[in-house]
């Protein structure tokens, strides 16, 4: 006997239809699995095996023969259990066919049947979902995850007696709930401004960077704060809505990175690769290609600390995903994209030993050393930053006679109405902040007086900038004059905005 239960697979975060053909029948007791399983998928015929005769149901000692089609799609992970051992019990009568029907099955199987979870459940239910399933039958411990997308009913068992039962007809299924959904937006203490003493010119960078969703890139000598600073950045940045949350969970959870007891993801993230990190564990990679370091900071931070010492490929892999906001990884079988929607932070020393900015120790580089090592940080990297910041040594002074500076919850605020006057600017685009912004929204909302265009005339000319540069300045403009409630660019928040383009000039001296 034939039976057909209905299973997803995933390309990259997209999902494609897969249906799980078993033909139970006549003949030496056998099993074949064909249409391009991985070794996880083939060795599903033991757990599968075992999970039915310990879940005291009849094993067929027959010839089985399971088909997942379409044919010339690889098909990968233990996800395709619970649909095989479905599909045997539905052969050979022992559950009812058509309650399978319109139903989808993700899951593991353990030898004792009980169900474990899986990784990527999100992006496989929504990919369910825009293929018209309305039904879907996962782990219990997927089952928040799986219920965070709506209009499909949701049904987290624990094992395959529960789950037979049910499709028995013996016992009703009962949909999750979405109530019973943690959505608390943070686990611990964060990180505050206020504990930065000094650096007032650094916070008022980050305020920018933060208002516009600008990258930013801090340069300054062991010790002055930088790391400090970028960990406190993701606390006056705007929540998340619903939506991007659903997005940034969608990439955890194919990575297998979802927090267990929190489903949904409502804190922006804050990703911070170490230096010897490979380009594949950045953008993405392997056979077939998971989220990398920079898809994981999508809607947030990718922190680079010390930023010269990073691998030349892996810096000028970030060129394509800065100025397009995603991340294709090529295959033979086929090319994936990822989302990559990020603000780039990054730390570096200006010369190998780190003191060539500092007024108190002496460097000990050579300049042509100096020069080596900080052009390691290509130009044009370099013109896909905002924000360029010379930070500065903090005084003993600054550092114990200086009051507390301004909380996090009074910069969030700014930066909040900040945002909300670019929503209302963007709001007939899909752009989100002023960063986003491409050269025809540059010339339509950054448009500025006479004073202004002749000052930035000089520093394109003096400065030797680019034209990506250019329109950068722009947009650094366009945010200082939204923190400031000005509609029009003054020659003031061009000067403003110039002045975060100086390591133009002094990098490449």
């Amino acid at each position: 006997m034939l039976a057909i239960i209905d299973s997803v697979a995933l390309l990259g975060l997209d999902g494609q239809r897969v249906r799980v053909e078993v033909d139970v029948t006549h003949g030496l007791p056998g099993w074949d699995i064909v249409g391009l399983p991985d070794i996880a998928v083939r060795e599903s015929k033991d757990r599968v095996r075992s999970a039915i005769k310990n879940s005291f149901m009849d094993y067929p000692i027959q010839r089985i023969t399971v088909n997942l089609a379409p044919a010339d799609l690889r098909k990968e992970g233990p996800v395709y259990d619970l649909p095989i051992a479905v599909g045997i019990l539905a052969a050979t009568g022992q559950v009812n066919p058509e309650l399978t029907n319109e139903m989808l099955f993700i899951g593991e199987l353990s030898l004792d049947g009980s169900l474990r979870g899986v990784h990527g459940v999100l992006p496989l239910v929504m990919a369910a979902r825009d293929l018209g399933i309305k039904k879907v039958i996962v782990p219990l411990d997927n089952a928040a995850e799986a219920a965070l997308v709506r209009d499909v009913e949701v049904f987290g068992l624990t094992n395959l007696v529960e789950l037979s039962g049910a499709l028995r007809g013996e016992t009703k299924l009962i949909p999750f709930s979405l109530e019973e959904l943690t959505t608390a937006h943070s686990d611990g203490v964060g990180l505050d401004f206020a504990d930065v003493r000094g650096q007032l010119a650094a916070k008022r960078a980050m305020e920018i960077a933060a208002a516009g969703g600008h990258n930013i890139l801090m340069l300054g000598s062991p010790g002055c704060g930088k790391t400090m600073l970028a960990r406190r950045l993701p606390s006056i940045l705007p929540e998340l809505s619903f939506e991007e949350s659903l997005e940034v969970t969608k990439i955890y959870s194919l990575a297998g990175q979802l927090p267990a007891k929190n489903p949904l993801i409502r804190q922006r993230p804050f990703r911070s690769p170490h230096h010897t990190s490979s380009t594949a564990s950045l953008v993405g990679g392997g056979r077939i290609p998971k989220p990398g370091e920079i898809s994981l900071a999508h809607y947030g931070i990718l922190f680079m600390d010390e930023i010269p010492e990073f691998h030349k490929d892996s810096l000028e892999a970030l060129r394509q995903p800065l100025e397009d906001g995603c991340v294709s990884v090529s295959r033979v079988a086929a090319s994936f994209t990822f989302p990559a929607n990020i603000m780039l932070v990054g730390a570096a020393n200006p010369c190998p030993c780190g003191y060539q900015l500092d007024k108190e120790k002496e460097c000990t580089c050579t300049p042509h050393q100096a020069q080596k090592y900080i052009n390691r940080i290509s130009g044009p990297l370099l013109d896909r930053i905002d924000i360029h910041l010379e930070v500065p040594k903090i005084s003993y002074e600054e550092l114990n006679n200086v009051p507390p500076g301004e909380s996090s919850v009074d910069i969030k605020a700014r930066v909040e109405k900040a945002r909300s006057i670019q929503r209302e600017r963007f709001n007939k685009s899909s752009l989100a902040c002023n960063a986003a912004m491409g050269a025809r929204e540059v010339r339509k909302y950054c448009r500025t007086d006479a004073a202004g265009a002749k000052l930035l005339q000089e520093a394109f000319k003096r400065m030797g900038l680019s034209a990506r540069s250019h329109d950068r300045i722009l947009k650094v403009a366009r945010t200082i004059a939204d923190l400031a409630g000005s509609e029009h660019l003054s020659a003031n928040h061009l000067a403003e905005a110039i002045q975060y383009r100086s390591l133009d000039r002094i990098l490449r001296s």
